[in-house]
């Protein structure tokens, strides 16, 4: 009799779950095929290998899906950089074995939080200024320069329609509050304010 019960509960339960996850994929009103395009794109661009924290496995770093897109974690404790390893005739970049920092001739760079956390995410970001914050390479569109190595000029070059898609994609990821550090200027100098 208890089972006769618990059967179409479970059933119940399990439509609700997936009926959940849906919504959470593709919020009500959001264009489908827009997000889809996005994920995909996201996806071949490879922004989870820089922009998601990694889990080491038997296979080497994943990317931690807990964490998907939140960028460089917060309370990260970064390794000293060997003295001289950064020089013209050695590295030009050295990075943390999550991938998530960045240190080279232009300080210390560390991967934004992708999420829609509207604190420390790009939740207040409307999708204009994420359009020009990729065709300029400024924070914001205005802010500070977008650091090495993100490619933001291989953005840029992106129709339109693309970086709509991608912003719409981003909207739909669960927002996770991660306040990631702010770029370290080189030792004894200003933070660029331009990159050529």
């Amino acid at each position: 009799m208890h089972v006769r019960f618990v059967l179409p509960v479970l059933a119940a339960v399990a439509l609700v779950c997936v009926a959940l996850i849906q919504s959470h994929a593709t919020p009500p009103g959001a264009d489908k095929a827009l997000v889809e395009r996005g994920r995909y794109l996201v996806m071949v661009a490879g922004c989870n290998d820089c922009h998601t924290p990694k889990v080491f496995t038997a296979m080497g770093p994943m990317p931690d899906t807990t964490r998907l897109l939140s960028g460089h974690p917060a309370g990260e404790k970064l390794p000293e950089i060997p003295a001289g390893v950064l020089a013209p005739d050695k590295w030009g970049a050295v990075t943390n074995n999550g991938l998530t920092a960045w240190a080279g001739p232009w300080g210390v760079s560390f991967t934004r939080n992708l999420t829609p956390d509207v604190t420390t995410g790009l939740g207040s970001w409307t999708e204009a200024i994420f359009i020009k914050a990729l065709r300029t390479g400024k924070d914001m569109g205005e802010g500070r320069a977008i650091l090495p190595p993100m490619p933001w000029q291989d953005f840029g070059g992106m129709s339109d329609h693309d970086l709509k898609a991608i912003f719409a994609y981003l909207k739909t990821l669960k927002p996770i509050s991660n306040a990631v550090p702010d770029p370290i200027p080189p030792a004894g100098k200003p933070m660029m304010k331009e990159m050529k």
